[in-house]
């Protein structure tokens, strides 16, 4: 126990990556610094190849992670309270994260030799952040004059086969409108090997200081949902393949249904917000199982582990039946999840969206509740009632705002955040009752 790694087979290794490379084999050398002594002892392990060594890794990134230099005025780390724990506020641009958590990175910090290890080694896929194809308007929303220059690295790991996914952060009378009709039409020609390129809108929280940063109106949000389907049309006809995606949130903004699972050409694209919804529904309806879901946001924050996706949220239990059962959501999944209840005979079954207060702004995602909001919105349920909230406002146990669930007042139930396991949590409240009334 705190023993430290310092070479693997000679090498010092600078992230999970290349440590997981070097173990690989069936003979490894570790060179390992016991607590309190100077020197380093050498042990030799022999195994199959590929077979893990069990050792425990703290962290995915042994170097450094490599920082964010630009300074985005539609970023929400800037829009963030203080007072909340440091690794928040930690801005990185590290291509080693896009390929282990799905950050997405600028590539404003890319370099030759980090191409040249992507390719080597074929980390793919990683998620690229475009917002635009003008590069003066790029280097403006980046405030990085390299902003104007990076998306040469995108042509560069197309070029040699990696799998790259896209991301515009749609701001109103920024980047939207003509702006975004030419990246659109620029995404389709120069860079038709992308495989996704998602449209989201821009989180504005009560904390932000940019004047020219506010939420889209639904006419503006209708109008993105338009292009993302015309220029989509478009890809299938040209590249005989879907491309361009508006997210579920700029169709709850418009006002219109997000599409359902048989009108997108795939479910896999819900981690991005694209389909969440449809997948969601699909869990729940057809009892599979799916990826658990993510905030958009702090996608490797506290606690993160080397491989897998994200830490552990939280630790999980089986609910206690009560008097009723109460689910606790964010404002925009609340009206989507009452329609799915009650479709599938779940009536009984409060649903309260909880407004979120702590950010405020149009900040109305699930992920990005805190615990002082549903304590807030918990004081207002019936006691007797079993309430049960997604284990997507988690991390390590504790809510965005540094509360856990000890701090809610009263005793609840995480749910991980997929539609099966929503419905499975459901069913097991219906059964007591159920076995009650049968006798």
């Amino acid at each position: 126990m705190g023993d430290e790694l310092v070479r693997v087979n000679g090498r010092e290794p600078t992230d999970v990556i290349e440590y997981q490379q070097l173990v690989d084999g069936e003979h490894v050398t570790l060179e390992v610094l016991r607590a309190g002594d100077e020197t380093a002892r050498t042990v030799t392990i022999d195994k199959e190849p590929g077979q893990p060594l069990g050792l425990s890794i703290d962290s995915a990134v042994f170097d450094r992670i490599r920082t964010c230099d630009n300074h985005c005025s539609f970023c929400f780390i800037y829009q963030l309270p203080k007072g909340m724990r440091r690794s928040l506020y930690v801005k990185d641009d590290d291509f080693r994260l896009s390929f282990l958590y799905g950050n997405f990175t600028t590539l404003t910090r890319f370099t030759e030799f980090d191409l040249e290890r992507v390719v080597e080694e074929r980390l793919s896929p990683l998620f690229v952040s475009i917002h635009t194809t003008n590069p003066t308007l790029r280097a403006e929303m980046l405030r990085n004059p390299r902003g104007a220059t990076s998306l040469r690295w995108l042509h560069e790991l197309l070029d040699h086969g990696i799998e790259v996914h896209g991301q515009v952060v749609v701001c109103p009378g920024v980047n939207d409108g003509v702006e975004l009709e030419r990246t659109l039409e620029d995404v389709i020609t120069a860079y038709p090997d992308l495989a996704s390129l998602a449209l989201v809108p821009v989180g504005v929280s009560d904390f932000s200081l940019e004047e020219t940063m506010r939420p889209h109106r639904r006419d503006e949000a209708r109008h993105v949902v338009e292009l993302a389907q015309r220029f989509d049309e478009l890809s299938r006809t040209v590249l005989g393949r879907s491309l361009v995606f508006a997210s579920d949130e700029f169709y709850l903004v418009a006002g219109l249904a997000p599409p359902r699972a048989a009108a997108l050409a795939t479910l896999d694209l819900a981690e991005n917000g694209i389909g969440m919804v449809a997948a969601f529904r699909d869990s729940f309806e057809r009892h599979r199982a799916m990826p658990r879901l993510g905030s958009g946001f702090f996608q490797s924050v506290d606690g993160a582990p080397a491989w897998g996706y994200r830490a552990q949220r939280t630790t999980l239990s089986d609910p206690v039946a009560g008097d009723g059962v109460v689910v606790l959501t964010g404002e925009y999944a609340a009206p989507l999840l009452r329609e799915l209840l009650d479709e599938h005979g779940f009536d009984e079954v409060d649903v309260v969206p909880v407004a979120n207060a702590y950010f405020g702004g149009n900040i109305k995602v699930a992920g990005l509740l805190t615990g002082r909001d549903l304590a807030e919105a918990l004081a207002r349920v019936d006691p007797a009632a079993t309430c049960l909230i997604p284990d997507v406002c988690l991390n390590e146990g504790r809510f965005l705002d540094g509360t856990t669930l000890e701090d809610l007042g009263r005793p609840v139930t995480c749910v991980r955040t997929t539609g099966h396991d929503l419905r499975m949590t459901l069913e097991s409240l219906r059964a007591p009752h159920d076995a009650l009334v049968g006798s």
